[in-house]
C-alpha cells in the first residue's frame, strides 16, 4: 500500500515539473525566429516569469536552447543579408528586429543584494545581437538612402549618411559603458564582455574605417585607465591600436 501510495505521489510530482515547464512556450522547433516570435518571446521571457522564477540561462541544461535561439544572430543575418530581397523590405524588417532586441536589452538586467548581475552571460549575448544586428540595421538604411536620393553624392545625402554611421558609434560606446560595472560580472562575464569589443568592435571599424573614431578612442582610453580585468583592458588597448591604424591610413 505504501509501495503505491509513494508512486502515486512521484507522478503527481513529474505532472506538476512537466506543468511547470510547459508554462512557457517558446518556438524552439523553428529554424529561425522572425519578428512575429520574438514578439512572443520577449514579451513571455518579460513579463510571463514570476519574480521568484528562474529565467532561461545557459548554464541550465533544460533553458540553454531558449537563450540560445533568442541570441542566435541568423534569425535576422538570414533576411538582413539575402539579397534576393529588396533594400526597403529588409530595412523594414531590420527596424522590427531592432525595436525587439531594445526590449531584449530589460530580460537578464537584475542584480542581487551584493549588486552582482543574475544572468552576466545572457545580458551580454542580447548586447552582442544587438552590436551585431545594428551593422546590419544601419547599413541597410544608408543604403536605401543612397537608392531613393536624386543625387547620391549630394552634400546633403552625405551628411544624412554620415550622420547615422556617428548614431551608430554612439550606440556601441554605450556597451563600454558596462565596464562601469566590471564588478557585477563574473569571470566568466569579464571574458565574455572582452570578446564582445575584439569582434564587433572591430567589425564596425573594418565597415566604416573612415568614420570619426575620436570619441570611442577617448571613452575606450578612460575605460582602459578604469578598468581592473586584464582581458578587458587587453581588448581596449587593441581597439585603441585598431583606431589608431586606422588614422595613420587615412
Amino acid at each position: 500500500m505504501k509501495l503505491i501510495k509513494y508512486t502515486f505521489l512521484a507522478i503527481i510530482c513529474l505532472t506538476l515539473t512537466n506543468c511547470k515547464t510547459e508554462e512557457h512556450d517558446f518556438p524552439l522547433d523553428k529554424r529561425y525566429w522572425d519578428t512575429a516570435d520574438y514578439d512572443k518571446a520577449v514579451l513571455e521571457l518579460r513579463y510571463g516569469y514570476k519574480d521568484d522564477e528562474k529565467k532561461p540561462t545557459f548554464d541550465n541544461p533544460e533553458t540553454r536552447i531558449i537563450v540560445e535561439k533568442l541570441t542566435d544572430h541568423q534569425n535576422y543575418k538570414v533576411v538582413l543579408e539575402d539579397t534576393e530581397l529588396g533594400i526597403k523590405h529588409r530595412n523594414d524588417i531590420a527596424t522590427a528586429f531592432f525595436n525587439d532586441w531594445r526590449d531584449m536589452n530589460q530580460i537578464y538586467t537584475a542584480t542581487d543584494r551584493k549588486d552582482k548581475y543574475l544572468y552576466d552571460k545572457e545580458m551580454l549575448a542580447v548586447w552582442q545581437f544587438g552590436l551585431g544586428l545594428q551593422l546590419g540595421y544601419f547599413k541597410l538604411g544608408n543604403d536605401q538612402i543612397l537608392e531613393s536620393a536624386d543625387d547620391p553624392n549630394s552634400q546633403r545625402v552625405k551628411n544624412q549618411v554620415n550622420s547615422n554611421v556617428s548614431t551608430l558609434i554612439n550606440n556601441y560606446l554605450i556597451y563600454l559603458d558596462e565596464i562601469n560595472n566590471e564588478n557585477a560580472f563574473t569571470e566568466e562575464g569579464k571574458n565574455k564582455l572582452a570578446k564582445g569589443i575584439d569582434k564587433y568592435f572591430s567589425d564596425l571599424i573594418e565597415l566604416y574605417p573612415n568614420a570619426n573614431y575620436n570619441g570611442m578612442a577617448n571613452k575606450t582610453d578612460l575605460m582602459l585607465k578604469k578598468s581592473q580585468s586584464s582581458k578587458i583592458k587587453s581588448s581596449l588597448a587593441k581597439l585603441i591600436e585598431l583606431i589608431n591604424s586606422k588614422k595613420m591610413k587615412q
